[in-house]
């Protein structure tokens, strides 16, 4: 039976839902339309493994193969270690009975409690739900609302001291090799150690014929001489140290990569007392902000903070988080998200926030280059010519390989820190080595997959989209890297099966790709970038917060291979800043839009999946209320006495029950949101005042990572006028 599956997810997002869902369950059933939830929070998802709560997401990623699959995903947290062991010490306070989270596992018990919270760290929704490649773009009334109200760009100055710092060589990138599997087969990872050891990394790897397999490894050595360069360069140019990694996502590679910015950024600091931190299990991976809530109890705690201090003195100025609070670019791992961090720092001119409270250009350090170039490449751009105008520029969709855990994001269970000297091997069944990397202690290996299939349904959606739009459509494809050579083979094999007459289709790198769609931008033509899986999470942040002032406010639609659909929401990273500020005075600032966008494709497939045509009628009314929402600027203003989250909320109901009012497809429909549409009109001011009521003072949810349910419905359902409003129908 068809049904809309909406997620539960995490902070601001899902206390948006406590409001937005009951205004699409109540509207949606009179159209006969069924609405459930499951909860794939990170909390949820902790409890599930220890058999304390359902399998919410076991259950949907099976969804998300069939053809009944119409799933609507918000954004959720990709836990960080230091947020997972927040969520696992809330968990405990409220009762659950589950373990700490074993930083050295050394017991049977903690080894298998350790391998369930791998389980839900990092970027353990997303692989799971993505059965399909991914559609992102800018609706059309969010990119006319950007013309007639564009947002503020920060000026440019052509002499900018602001700069990419990558690389080049011994990363990733530069020791990546690839094969693509001749037929269906079982692959192992092993490390051949230098005094002749074998120790199997992986064993049972399936991989089906056509597959790409990858191979590559971070020589640590060259890494920390890297990062002692760029210390050193951020202190000489009297510019900001910033580090921008994706320790979310990148769940096992990229916390290392982090620990070692943090002991290149505090070299005596860890020369003096890396032995006392590492023996009390304090570890840079989790950041500086662990580390000196760690060391109170450490007998020489007091001297390491003075050490931290002496840094923090001696080094360049770092770039903050949280300037008034101390928080700085290397308090918290997953605080500086390059996909976030990067485009804000373009778009306010190439500047971040320095401890001063000011802002100032600033070196980014992206250690690896498989991508850095794209910003280099932006930033190049914007020295030449200045900022960007979002009331001319063009836009930049995005058609992603993802499916199947494509790529890098599929890596985390082949990702590996090698504890000896050696060799590491790719083997096929035969016994044949495929990828081999020499390595020494504790470089960081690993391998990704990316299937045949996806890519094949990639390469027919951008088609698709090419045609669609009418606008040139460019694969951001290297052929100087071995994962892409394999990819380029495939694209041009895969073209050939479709009618591209009259359609431009390129293949470009990555940062060719960029300076050829700023460009045109600048002209105000649209482009479709084509991409892989990290640079789709890159792009659909980067261009969107240029062009749109937000990543909240894109389209994002995964057709799924087997029939379905997933439509995502948006990116939630600014949620942490929106649940702090209700806590602390009851206003939400968190934007829903995407919901409200993600809804209407969710339920047309409906409509198809059930032959209800009251689900089609809703999704038109709801299209046509959001762009009026949009042109009377009905979203959440930034502080206390405008309407937040929840006013936006009832300013959509309104326009919504106006439309579905007016419309003349379903009478019977007509008739029923006729006296709401009256009632929410005339009572508009006393609703929006009871709204603004409660602003200003603390909010108690109940939880962060789990609040209460019904905590969480008061505080985000303040309206009695609304609430028995809704009710009538």
């Amino acid at each position: 039976m068809a049904k809309i599956i909406y997620t539960h997810t995490d902070e601001a997002p899902l206390l948006a839902t406590y409001s937005f869902l009951p205004i699409v369950e109540a509207y949606a059933a009179k159209a006969g339309v069924e609405v459930e939830t499951r909860d794939i929070s990170v909390a949820s998802r902790i409890l599930a493994q220890f058999g304390l709560a359902d399998d919410a997401l076991g259950e949907l990623g099976d969804l998300a193969k069939t053809p009944e699959a119409n799933i609507i995903k918000l954004p959720n947290v990709s836990a960080s270690i230091p947020q997972l062991k927040a969520a696992i010490k809330e968990l405990q306070e409220k009762g659950y009975d589950i373990p700490d989270y074993p930083e050295s596992p050394s017991t049977d018990a903690e080894r298998e409690a350790r391998a369930k919270y791998d389980k839900v760290k990092g970027s353990a929704v997303n692989p799971v739900l993505r059965e399909g490649n991914s559609d992102r773009r800018a609706p059309a009334s969010v990119k006319n609302y950007a013309k007639a109200h564009p947002h503020r760009m920060g000026a440019w100055s052509a002499d900018s001291k602001t700069a990419v710092a990558t690389m080049g060589e011994h990363d990733f990138r530069a020791n990546e090799k690839s094969v693509v599997l001749p037929a269906d087969d079982t692959l192992t990872i092993k490390l051949v150690g230098a005094d002749g050891t074998e120790t199997v990394l992986k064993d049972g790897l399936a991989v089906l014929e056509g597959e790409v397999v990858d191979g590559t490894y971070m020589d640590v050595a060259a890494l920390r001489r890297f990062l002692v360069e760029q210390v050193a360069r951020a202190k000489a140019d009297d510019v900001l140290f910033s580090a921008h990694l994706k320790a979310t996502m990148m769940k096992v590679s990229d916390p290392i990569v982090f620990g070692h910015v943090v002991q290149a950024f505090f070299p005596t600091l860890f020369e003096q007392y890396g032995e006392q931190l590492a023996a009390a299990g304090i570890s840079p991976n989790d950041g500086l902000g662990a580390l000196l809530s760690a060391v109170d109890e450490l007998p020489e705690g007091e001297a390491i903070k003075a050490a931290v201090q002496q840094g923090l003195a001696e080094g360049p100025a770092l770039a903050m988080v949280d300037s008034d609070r101390g928080i700085t670019n290397l308090h918290v791992p997953s605080d500086v998200i390059i996909d976030a961090s990067m485009p804000a720092m373009i778009r306010i001119g190439g500047h971040m926030w320095g401890p001063d409270g000011e802002e100032h250009d600033t070196l980014a350090v992206i250690p690896d280059s498989s991508y850095a170039g794209v910003y280099q490449a932006v930033i190049d751009d914007c020295k030449a010519n200045g900022a960007y105008d979002p009331a001319t520029m063009g836009s930049v969709s995005n058609v992603g390989l993802m499916a199947k855990a494509a790529e890098e994001y599929g890596s985390h269970d082949k990702t590996f820190e090698i504890p000896a000297a050696g060799t590491v091997q790719v083997l096929n069944s035969a016994g044949e080595v495929l990828i081999e990397h020499d390595v020494q202690p504790g470089d960081i290996w690993r391998a990704c997959q990316t299937k045949d299939a996806p890519i094949r349904d990639w390469v027919k959606l951008a088609v698709t989209r090419a045609r669609a739009a009418g606008v040139p459509a460019v694969f951001w494809l290297d052929e100087t890297r071995a994962h892409d050579r394999n990819l380029i083979e495939k694209v041009k094999t895969y073209l050939a099966e479709h009618d591209t007459d009259g359609l431009t289709i390129e293949i470009m790198p990555p940062a060719e790709a960029t300076t050829y769609s700023v460009e045109r931008i600048r002209r105000g033509e649209d482009t479709i970038s084509v991409t892989g899986n990290v640079l789709r999470d890159y792009n659909t942040d980067l261009f969107p917060i240029l062009e749109v002032g937000t990543s909240a406010k894109m389209l994002s639609i995964v057709p799924l291979m087997n029939g379905g659909g997933l439509f995502e929401t948006g990116a939630g990273g600014s949620a942490p800043k929106h649940v702090q500020q209700l806590v602390k005075e009851n206003y939400l600032r968190w934007d829903s839009l995407g919901e409200f966008f993600a809804l209407v494709p969710s339920l047309e497939l409906y409509a198809e999946q059930s032959g209800k045509p009251g689900a089609k009628v809703l999704a038109a009314a709801l299209d046509r209320a959001t762009e009026t929402f949009l042109n009377e600027d009905k979203s959440p203003t930034r502080r206390v006495g405008g309407i937040d989250n929840r006013g936006s909320h009832f300013y959509l109901a309104l326009y919504w029950a106006r439309e579905l009012a007016d419309q003349t497809d379903d009478a019977a429909l007509a008739e029923a949101f006729a006296p709401l549409a009256a009632t929410l009109a005339e009572k508009e001011q006393q609703i929006v005042e009871e709204l603004i009521a409660v602003q200003g003072q603390p909010a108690d949810i109940g939880g962060y990572y789990q609040p209460d349910p019904e905590k969480a419905s008061a505080v985000m359902r303040p309206s009695k006028t609304l609430n028995e409003s809704l009710a009538t129908l």
